[in-house]
């Protein structure tokens, strides 16, 4: 994997989540779950290093920026009876 550029994590929030799996079938479900909770630039493809095991893939988050529907009841103002 390259190294951490510094403009990857320039804000709070920023998140880069490298990933190590036995083959791209885990590694992209586990960027799949990611990118269901939070935005995601997600991967496209795998890196493999010769003569080690498995595969590693990076993906970036926006924590700031949550990507599942609000599920908390809307609440009015004070109540005008």
């Amino acid at each position: 994997m390259e190294p951490i550029n510094e403009m990857q994590l320039a804000e709070p929030g920023l998140v880069v989540v490298d990933v190590a799996a036995l083959e791209d079938a885990t590694a992209f479900s586990f960027q799949q779950a990611l990118a269901s909770r939070w935005a995601t630039a997600t991967a496209d493809r795998t890196t493999h290093d010769p003569g080690q095991p498995g595969v590693g893939l990076r993906c970036y988050l926006d924590l700031r920026q949550d990507s599942t529907p609000d599920t908390k009841p809307m609440t009015g103002g004070p109540s005008s009876c």
